[in-house]
């Protein structure tokens, strides 16, 4: 008997999940499609039903980070997405510079986890990171000054997505505690500078 759609869509889901964690933790080439299919448990045969080659996989695996709820994984940080305009906007700082999104290797937003590794990819994997810049910066667009055009506002959406992402990257290589935290503490002031 063969599979229906949604438990293919499962399997699809599951494999999408473990390939992101998996590159989120060592990077896109040092993962193997049998280390990824393991993951899933599924074998390595089953890899070619859904994807033709592991930068497919990649693609799909960066652009699902599109649909992350923060609630889901960290519910203790209480994101709210009902919130709008200049309240969501910090508490979107607030969530993407948390300690639990730093700690937190295997949720990390793959703009945080994989920048060296997409700039090296493929025009398509480029095309699902852009996708999750454009969408970040877009929900911080709305916390521009009501006055502001659409471009004043999309250069002020750039600008708060440029640096809570850099300031997390340059957090996620540093060692000393107390210097990633400094880091973290003054990303996060500057940030809601730009957003009060």
């Amino acid at each position: 008997m063969p599979y229906s759609a949604e438990h293919k869509q499962q399997i699809r889901s599951r494999i999408v999940e473990c390939a992101r964690v998996l590159f989120n933790r060592k990077g896109f080439t040092e993962v193997s499609i049998d280390e990824i299919m393991a993951s899933a448990k599924l074998t390595r045969g089953g890899f070619y039903n859904h994807f033709r080659t592991k930068e497919e996989l990649f693609v799909e695996a960066v652009a699902a980070y599109q649909d992350f709820n923060p609630a889901d994984r960290w519910p203790e940080l209480n994101f709210d997405s009902g919130r709008c305009g200049a309240a969501f906007a910090r508490q979107m700082v607030d969530v993407y510079l948390s300690r639990e999104h730093l700690d937190d290797i295997e949720g990390h937003c793959p703009m945080i986890a994989l920048p060296s590794d997409v700039a090296r990819a493929s025009p398509g994997v480029k095309h699902a990171y852009r996708g999750l810049l454009e969408r970040m910066a877009g929900m911080f667009a709305q916390s521009a000054d009501a006055s502001a055009d659409a471009h004043v506002a999309r250069r002020h959406g750039l600008a708060l997505a440029a640096l809570c992402v850099g300031g997390m990257v340059l957090a996620r290589t540093i060692e000393d505690d107390a210097f990633r935290e400094e880091i973290r503490a003054a990303t996060r002031a500057t940030a809601h500078d730009l957003i009060d």
